[in-house]
């Protein structure tokens, strides 16, 4: 994939879907686990978890976010 150019969201045609990536249970990186769309408007996202596909979950700010101690 080219990462300079993304594809326009077709649910605003407004944003772009970029892609986000997440780390497994084990700590192996997962590439492209979710898409969101980059208009704070649209809020479209879709997501994989465990072989499923969610779309439009609610998407919360990660500004309360505490990390894990490891």
């Amino acid at each position: 994939m080219d990462t300079g150019h993304f594809p326009i969201c077709r649910h605003c045609s407004a944003g772009d879907l970029v892609p986000l990536s997440d780390f497994g249970g084990q700590g192996s990186t997962i590439q492209f686990k979710a898409w969101a769309c980059t208009n704070p408007q649209c809020g479209f996202n879709m997501k994989i978890r465990n072989g499923d596909i969610y779309l439009n979950e609610p998407i919360n700010s990660g500004a309360g976010h505490t990390p894990r101690p490891r």
